[in-house]
């Protein structure tokens, strides 16, 4: 390789900064590309980190449960249109799956998104029948029943984002 080619490549490198976190006996390491430490600091990097997972699930809801996999039609105003209430109707499911955790006193993690859509149709055939109106007081009063809560793992452990919430969200670090 030559000089100038050697060059080319020492302009394009990124800076990156390496947070190692010791966390129930096992080591994690983040990287980020922000440098300052007091701009990010280490609780809310690992914070950030754990919620990306949040994101690759709404993902796999949306493709796999929502049928966002495939397309109905390929004119584009269809596959904008097909997007667009995709995504509605996931923002809908999030709320009434929210509205159910705190129906159950629950946290929103320990309710399955999944389940709550499946058990739409119960709470359709119990409408019909005259027997609720109420599809959150519905999906809470049956949630044993349907699945709606998740069951608990067998080495249940809190994760970083039970411990960190109390940092990011204090006056003193807006």
């Amino acid at each position: 390789m030559n000089r100038y080619a050697r060059g080319a490549l020492q302009d394009q490198r990124q800076l990156v900064r390496l947070v190692a976190v010791l966390y129930s006996g096992k080591w994690y390491r983040y990287l980020s590309n922000e440098l300052d430490a007091e701009r990010l600091p280490t609780a809310y990097l690992v914070a950030l980190y754990w919620q990306r997972w949040r994101i690759e699930d709404a993902y796999a809801i949306v493709k796999r449960l929502l049928g966002l996999a495939y397309f109905w039609c390929g004119a584009q105003n269809a596959v904008e249109m097909q997007v667009w209430a995709t995504w509605l109707l996931y923002a809908v499911l999030v709320d009434l799956t929210d509205a159910v955790a705190e129906a159950l006193n629950q946290p929103f993690a320990a309710i399955s998104i999944e389940m709550v859509y499946r058990s739409l149709y119960f709470f359709t055939q119990a409408h019909h029948r005259g027997e609720t109106n109420n599809v959150v007081a519905y999906l809470a009063a049956n949630a044993k029943l349907l699945g709606i809560v998740k069951r608990k793992r067998k080495t249940a452990r809190p994760s970083p984002l039970e411990i960190i919430p109390p940092l990011l969200t204090s006056s003193c670090h807006p």
